[in-house]
């Protein structure tokens, strides 16, 4: 499998789709580690997931969403 395209914009890495134009994740990485509030998203868009990570684990409490972007499950990690 072949790496997603990024791109880094104010501090934020961006992760794409493979189609190359659709946000799959973003989220901050501080020494190679995702760090605080991140993302991901579907391929049309629509949020799929979110959540904090501290020093690139899981932290807190965690939302999927459903394909209409709307919470439907909570879990603490």
């Amino acid at each position: 499998m072949k790496d997603k395209a990024q791109e880094i914009i104010d501090g934020f890495t961006i992760k794409y789709h493979a189609n190359g134009q659709t946000i799959w994740s973003k989220g901050k990485i501080v020494d190679g580690k995702p760090e605080g509030y991140w993302e991901w998203y579907r391929i049309d868009g629509t949020i799929k997931r979110s959540g904090h990570f501290n020093s690139g684990e899981p932290d807190g409490e965690w939302t999927t969403y459903d394909a209409k972007g709307q919470p439907y499950k909570k879990t603490i990690k």
